[in-house]
């Protein structure tokens, strides 16, 4: 059997970073982990070739080479997930499909042509479907019916699918599932409220798989909550510490975390002996009621910048995403994201005006509410109007949005906000990395890496109107903390892709809204604001 893996491609978006890989001669930020998880699932008596359109497209040799078609997406890849479903299609191919946009939306898979729905968990669903095609079927359904998998039984992943020389990191996954409950979040629905984990020993054979097939970079642990666990991951950290020791520390990592990360100085300390630099946790918003409305209430125990602050001194480059347009928000709540972003030094800052998931709590609130626009669906993406009507007027929101995302990439409010965060960081790497034993590197010449950094010299060092502040923060940072100069300088290239994306925020969000309210015989949020006041 044939099995020709095909993963969408993303639009253009706040995680896409195009400018930014352009530097580097990248293709991709990211593998898609799910896709090589599932060929790794299905039996491997099989041939498997993986395509990943953010990479490159498919051949018409591998359209005629493959027997069945094999497609998974997020919601935010929904417009080339139908694509390559029709162009399968139309080559004659059964379609198989799944991931979280199939299990949140399935009726829109079948409209697009898809024959095989695999929903839900592929280790409970896929063999459904092996079964299916071995007694000669041609379609079907397969879901788990809240059944969870023991994720201790997921096999390594098929990393040698990939290409390796396509991605700036490598993603391995060690939990599924967040203990929180946040309204707006689809986490909680595809994978539960009891995060399950692998055990070290099964981590570090996937860890031990990349560093055979050659990798020597980050690896972005894609766990929506890495912390979820917290005994479990720190029995992780534990073992992952003399295993990156023993082969000089060939990676880094990043993570997702929530903010309660900030409490356990304990868990923050065995993170950085594991080598982990970066961790994105989900604030939201800095506005309390706002939070507890939501059911963020992890965020509300502890002071939100302390927090922050914390775990940025504890040696952790925190970026962070925030959200306006909550229920009952008042005014001003875009400027106020935008203070608290300046005085926690966030250099990497996702904000998006709220989106109604299919299938959260939010979803089905607002569904009884009658409050959902375009059939309630959201995509996820930073240049989407809210699926929703809110309860002050959508163009006030929209406006604090644009106003706000435009100030946070402003190029010397981000270069100076970047150079205050790694004067931090600075500080508690140079501590923590004094007492790691140092390993001899054998030094390589990385024509590429020195390409890019003559190009950000160029473009930040010399062009810009900000060169003179740009060299200033670099030679400060080189004088006091030059452990942390090259990781500076990887986040000052990321405003080559804000500087340019901030401008399609502005453009599509204002297009989208005029055409909102031509429609309108007035905004539809005055009168829910109206109803929830009275």
């Amino acid at each position: 059997m044939n099995i020709l893996l095909i993963y969408p491609q993303f639009p253009q978006s706040f995680w896409s970073f195009e400018k930014t890989l352009e530097l580097v001669n990248l293709k991709a930020q990211l593998p898609p982990l799910g896709m090589i998880t599932v060929a790794a699932l299905l039996p491997q008596a099989w041939n498997f070739k993986l395509v990943d359109r953010n990479v490159r497209d498919v051949t018409t040799a591998e359209w005629a080479w493959a027997d069945v078609v094999i497609l998974s997406a997020m919601i935010v890849q929904k417009a080339d997930f139908a694509a390559q479903i029709q162009a399968a299609k139309a080559e004659g191919k059964l379609v198989a499909v799944g991931g979280p946009y199939a299990t949140a939306l399935p009726e829109e898979s079948l409209a697009a042509g898809a024959d095989f729905l695999i929903l839900d968990e592929g280790e409970i669903t896929l063999p459904m479907f092996v079964e299916a095609l071995e007694k000669g079927e041609t379609s079907g359904i397969f879901r788990a019916n809240g059944e969870r998998p023991d994720v201790t039984a997921t096999p390594i992943p098929r990393f040698d699918l990939l290409d390796l020389s396509a991605y700036a990191e490598m993603s391995v996954q060690f939990s599924r599932g967040c203990p929180f409950q946040c309204e707006f979040c689809d986490i909680i629905v595809l994978y539960g409220r009891k995060p399950r984990t692998k055990t070290p020993e099964q981590l570090l054979a996937e860890l031990q798989s990349l560093y055979d097939l050659g990798w020597r970079k980050s690896i972005f642990v894609v766990d929506d909550n890495f912390i979820g666990n917290k005994r479990n991951v720190k029995l992780l950290l534990k073992a992952l510490k003399p295993w990156l020791a023993e082969r000089a520390y060939p990676f880094s990592f990043g993570t997702e975390a929530s903010v309660d990360l900030a409490q356990d100085a304990e868990l923050m300390q065995l993170m950085v002996e594991a080598n982990f630099g970066t961790v994105f946790l989900g604030i939201e918003t800095p506005d309390s009621d706002s939070l507890a409305l939501t059911k963020k209430f992890q965020n509300n125990r502890d002071p939100l910048v302390e927090s922050v602050l914390s775990i940025s001194q504890a040696g952790l480059r925190v970026m962070a995403g925030f959200i306006i347009g909550f229920d009952g928000e008042k005014s001003g709540a875009g400027q106020r994201v935008v203070k608290f972003v300046e005085e926690t030094t966030i250099p990497t800052a996702m904000f998006s005006m709220l989106q109604a998931l299919p299938d959260t709590a939010l979803w089905h609130r607002l569904n009884r509410e009658g409050r959902l626009r375009a059939a309630g669906e959201g995509t996820g993406n930073q240049v989407t109007l809210m699926n929703f009507t809110p309860t002050r007027p959508i163009e006030e929101i929209a406006q604090e949005y644009i106003d706000g995302f435009w100030q946070l990439y402003e190029p010397l409010t981000f270069l100076n906000r970047t150079y205050r965060h790694f004067l931090i960081l600075g500080a508690a790497r140079k501590r923590n990395y004094a007492k790691r034993p140092q390993a001899r590197e054998k030094w390589a010449i990385d024509w590429v890496a020195i390409r890019a950094l003559l190009i950000l010299i160029w473009r930040q060092g010399i062009l810009r109107s900000t060169r003179w502040q740009f060299w200033l923060n670099l030679i400060s940072l080189a004088w006091q903390y030059p452990i942390v100069v090259v990781s500076y300088l990887s986040v000052c290239a990321q405003a080559e892709h804000f500087i340019d994306y901030r401008q399609r925020v502005r453009g599509e969000i204002e297009a989208q809204l005029a055409a909102y309210l031509a429609q309108q015989p007035q905004s539809l949020a005055t009168p829910v604001a109206a109803q929830s006041a009275a």
